[in-house]
């Protein structure tokens, strides 16, 4: 890319911190699965904010909620009430088992205010008890707290010290987990599908155990629900799946299909934070909740569930038919939380490639592709994706001979 609209954007790039490596793009607008740079070229976008845009790009729903609600009420403090926050509360709570909501702005900060809240119960009910046991491989934010949850080898040595208090076992390993329960815990943190991971999925018999280990050591079960919630994997939340009550719920990403909010849900046995244990400047805003509340109306809508589920079939028979062409892995995951194993092509290199084809895709390992298209996704993009990925693959394999 040599135009002015290009070097336009390599120039300004210079004014951000830069925190990773960005391709030379910038993207001006969105419309449904797709995205368009700065050279009014379309990708069919199957990252999505990072499985983020729950009805994709700009949709109409989205954009009335933002109209409607800024011309009442944008800010009132998070120190009253709005009406906005009182109607995402209770779709949240009569849609889930969890009784209470905290709203927050990012899902880190909603999985912070989770260990908070298990640390502030443990002190209360059980002896000061504060470990939580969370997961090899893991993933639950960037604060300095859900870094220090966090199971990713990369985040091991970064601003020591960080937080104690987290015992990291394998996923997946029951054994593991009771053993590395002691009087000082307090609390199971999981994804029930680890996205930074490659999108493994929990095993049910795990789970369960889980939830049977809680209920016997009197501990709290927390679900990190930021990447799997809001329809993500073919139920509303992905604990519906799973045999087991969790007592804490985060949600982010699909919540706000796109807005910056989240939340931790909660079982209100568990409710016990003082005044001032909490806060937030932007907790609550009516103006991010209104939007959210659209979204969520749209999800719960009569057979949009069962379109996920059947879109999400017919993309896993199509993956299934490239693999046998190219030689690669199973096809894993729930609903459009979906990954396919690379075999021996690079995952980044195809990301690249099928980005310069107008696809994109993510790349979680070295060898797997993570696909998290919208939840409004169509047989007719799928196969459109396909031919894409099919193209690119075979530019791979012949490059290889």
């Amino acid at each position: 890319m040599t135009n002015s609209s290009t070097t336009n954007v390599l120039q300004k790039q210079n004014y951000l911190i830069p925190i990773t490596k960005r391709p030379e793009l910038c993207f001006m607008r969105g419309a449904g699965h797709y995205l368009f740079d700065q050279n009014d070229k379309g990708y069919l976008d199957w990252i999505q904010g990072w499985a983020v845009n729950t009805l994709g790009h700009s949709p109409e729903v989205m954009q009335q909620a933002l109209i409607k609600q800024s011309a009442q009420l944008i800010n009132p403090s998070p120190a009253f009430y709005n009406q906005p926050m009182l109607e995402l509360a209770e779709l949240l709570c009569e849609n889930s088992r969890f009784d209470q909501v905290f709203f927050t702005n990012s899902g880190a900060e909603a999985n912070e205010g989770a260990i908070k809240l298990a640390r502030k119960w443990g002190q209360k009910n059980k002896g000061g008890a504060f470990k939580i046991i969370t997961f090899q491989y893991s993933f639950h934010g960037r604060t300095l707290a859900t870094m220090s949850a966090t199971g990713k080898e990369a985040f091991a040595p970064l601003f020591e010290p960080k937080v104690s208090g987290f015992t990291k076992v394998p996923y997946n390993d029951l054994a593991a987990t009771e053993s590395a329960i002691d009087d000082q815990t307090v609390a199971i943190m999981l994804e029930l599908i680890q996205g930074e991971a490659g999108v493994i999925p929990a095993d049910a018999e795990f789970v369960a155990g889980l939830d049977a280990l809680c209920k016997q050591h009197n501990l709290l079960l927390i679900v990190d629900e930021v990447q799997t919630g809001i329809g993500r994997t073919g139920s509303l939340f992905a604990y519906q799946q799973y045999q087991a009550e969790p007592h804490i719920m985060t949600l982010g990403k699909g919540l706000g299909g796109g807005v910056p909010i989240a939340a931790m849900v909660i079982d209100k046995a568990v409710s016990c934070f003082d005044y001032g244990d909490q806060g937030g400047t932007y907790n609550g805003n009516p103006l991010m909740c209104a939007v959210s509340a659209a979204v969520l109306h749209e999800v719960l809508a009569e057979g949009f569930m069962a379109q996920v589920n059947r879109v999400s079939e017919y993309f896993c028979q199509q993956l299934s038919e490239l693999a046998k062409e190219f030689g690669l892995g199973a096809t894993r995951g729930k609903g459009l939380l979906l990954a396919i194993n690379t075999g021996n092509y690079s995952g980044p290199q195809i990301v690249e490639l099928a980005r310069d084809a107008g696809l994109l895709l993510n790349a979680p390992r070295e060898d797997s592709l993570r696909f998290m298209p919208a939840l409004t996704l169509t047989e007719k993009e799928v196969d459109e994706g396909i031919a894409l990925l099919a193209a690119v693959l075979t530019t791979l394999k012949k490059s290889a001979l």
